[in-house]
């Protein structure tokens, strides 16, 4: 299996997460790629290559012009402001009040952002921007009749909808690949997402639409990030309604009922019968990982990786969550070699 990488996603290393009402070092930080990286090289997967580009197209294909405008400047703009530390949101547009963008860049930060956790920094745009190449380029290797591809992905991405950024995420990175592959004549695309929180940013994205099914493995929303987006009762709307399926699981959850919910997820996927299946990979699932409450260990995941590939389908693999910087490699690659094995 081929993988795509670069080492643009460097370019992000934010100094300073809100946890726990602490400033913290982030725990989505460069060395999670580094450690999957040498994990892949150590076992031989296949080659890693570099990404194409592919222009703002397919970036503009997705979000809002004018977030992405955002993204682009904001760094510069906090700085420009007198701001010292890295940018992150502190007021919101909350009930009642009003949804209009500030012109200052302090009130647009909340106004874009889903999350306080989440700071901009410099590099941020320019390690997004990759990250999402990273993901067309894997997009098209499918496209060009390989059965597999792995998108190393960083920044991660299900995190970021149309036009907010928040969960370590900032554009949408298989939502981009999805939308690129429907652009290129693909009718049907399927995003299985497997990371322990809730995909809400791909779920806005396609909502309301029947030619890309979004199904989501996660924690119970009302005990987990993002909290606000992620029940079994949003099945989608409009054109979409029941093209989004969302199976929800409580803390402690173990691979028996983890795997039970995954069969439920590839049977929906099979009844959609796509042309090709994205996997939002997270690994964050993992039983010691610091901010998930599910039980998984490392065996599971080569498990994970082949009933997946049981469904048969050409697949994508995009990289997302995942923070035990001891295991993120062994369990990402646990999950390739699965589907490879199967």
């Amino acid at each position: 299996m081929e993988t795509i990488y670069s080492d643009n996603h460097k370019l992000r290393d934010a100094q300073t997460e809100l946890y726990g009402g602490q400033l913290v070092y982030p725990f989505e930080r460069p060395s999670r790629l580094d450690y999957i990286h040498a994990r892949l090289t150590e076992v031989g997967l296949g080659p890693i290559s570099a990404p194409d580009s592919f222009g703002m197209a397919p970036i503009l294909a997705v979000h809002d012009a004018a977030y992405v405008a955002f993204l682009q400047s904001a760094w510069d703009r906090w700085q420009a402001a007198g701001f010292e530390g890295e940018a992150i949101a502190n007021a919101w547009p909350a009930r009642r009040m009003v949804q209009t963008c500030p012109t200052h860049i302090d009130g647009q930060l909340g106004y874009y952002a889903l999350a306080a956790e989440t700071s901009i920094t410099q590099g941020t745009w320019q390690a997004a921007l990759s990250s999402a190449h990273v993901a067309l380029t894997g997009a098209e290797r499918v496209r060009a009749g390989a059965q597999s591809c792995f998108a190393l992905c960083r920044p991660p991405g299900h995190h970021a909808a149309k036009d907010l950024y928040g969960g370590y995420c900032f554009l949408n990175n298989a939502a981009i690949a999805a939308q690129h592959l429907r652009d290129k004549g693909m009718a049907r695309v399927a995003i299985l997402d497997v990371d322990f929180h809730h995909g809400n940013g791909t779920q806005d994205i396609f909502y309301d639409r029947e030619d890309v099914l979004f199904v989501s493995l996660h924690g119970a929303p009302e005990h987990a990030f993002p909290y606000f987006l992620g029940y079994a009762n949003e099945t989608g709307t409009g054109a979409g309604e029941g093209f989004t399926l969302n199976l929800a699981m409580p803390p402690g959850t173990g691979f028996d009922i983890w795997r039970t919910a995954l069969a439920t997820a590839l049977e929906r996927v099979a009844e959609y019968a796509p042309d090709i299946l994205i996997v939002s990979l997270g690994v964050d699932s993992f039983e010691t990982d610091p901010i998930s409450f599910f039980k998984l260990t490392s065996p599971d995941f080569t498990i994970m990786g082949a009933d997946i590939a049981a469904a048969g389908l050409p697949t994508l693999f995009v990289m997302e969550g995942g923070y035990d910087i001891a295991e993120i490699g062994i369990n990402t690659v646990n999950v390739l070699e699965g589907f490879q094995g199967h």
